[in-house]
């Protein structure tokens, strides 16, 4: 018997993921974490869906967001970043925010216990 650790690949589909209230109204915002702490004490990654909320946040990690479907629009610093289908951007931990817009987006962050490092949990 080997203490080795098995090994594999997930598949997350947007489709079959459980996704929590995060903003609105005005509009409706929501968020399904799929690679957790359970799953990866380094990273966290899942789907949300923005439908005409906006929500401030201060990012405790850094953050990639990809857009599948519709358009994410991120201010920070006065800047506003549209992101459309086949498009990512990047943002670092600290960044202040507001997310907005009508979209179906992936996001990847690190570190995925932020909550944990922050003393959120």
């Amino acid at each position: 018997m080997s203490d080795t650790p098995i090994i594999r690949a997930i598949k997350f589909d947007h489709r079959d993921t459980v996704f929590t209230h995060r903003g609105g109204p005005p509009g409706h915002a929501e968020i399904g974490r799929t690679v957790d702490t359970v799953l990866s004490a380094t990273m966290g990654a899942g789907f949300a869906r923005w439908q005409g909320a906006e929500v401030a946040w201060t990012v405790l990690y850094d953050e990639v967001i990809f857009v599948i479907e519709g358009e994410i629009e991120v201010t920070v610093a006065g800047e506003t970043h549209r992101v459309s289908p086949g498009q990512m951007l990047w943002i670092p931990e600290g960044s202040e925010l507001v997310y907005g817009g009508q979209a179906l987006f992936g996001y990847a962050l690190y570190p995925g216990n932020w909550k944990t490092l922050n003393c959120l949990e």
